[in-house]
C-alpha cells in the first residue's frame, strides 16, 4: 500500500479517537474512551508503516497538522466550539503547511 494512504488512514484514526474522547466526557462514558484508545492505537499502527517510505518530519508534520484542522473542524460543527478570526487564520495557516509538504514531497 501506498505511504500516502497510510498517512491519510493515520490521520482519519488519530481524529476519530480525538472525537471519540471528547464524547468520552474525561473517561466518565468509558465505551467512548476505550474506542478512543482502541482508535489512537491503530492509528499508531498505521503510522509506522508511512515513517518507513517518507521523512519522518514531514510525516509527523502532515499528520499532526491536519489533525490540528480537523479536530478544530470538528469541535466547531460537532461541538459547538465558537473560534475567533484570528484562530480560523492560524488554522489556515497550519493546513496550508500541511499542503505545501505533501506537494513538495516526492516520495
Amino acid at each position: 500500500m501506498n505511504a500516502w494512504i497510510y498517512l491519510a488512514l493515520a490521520i482519519t484514526l488519530e481524529v476519530t479517537g480525538t472525537f471519540l474522547l471528547k464524547l468520552s466526557d474525561g473517561f466518565e462514558k468509558w465505551h467512548w474512551g476505550a474506542l478512543s484508545i482502541a482508535c489512537y492505537s491503530a492509528c499508531f499502527w498505521v503510522l509506522a508503516p508511512a515513517m518507513k517510505v517518507l521523512p519522518v518530519g514531514i510525516v509527523y508534520a502532515i499528520w499532526a497538522g491536519v489533525g490540528i484542522v480537523a479536530a478544530a473542524a470538528i469541535g466547531v460543527l460537532a461541538f459547538d466550539e465558537k473560534l475567533g478570526a484570528i484562530q480560523y487564520a492560524c488554522i489556515a495557516m497550519v493546513l496550508v503547511g500541511a499542503i505545501g509538504l505533501r506537494v513538495t514531497t516526492t516520495t
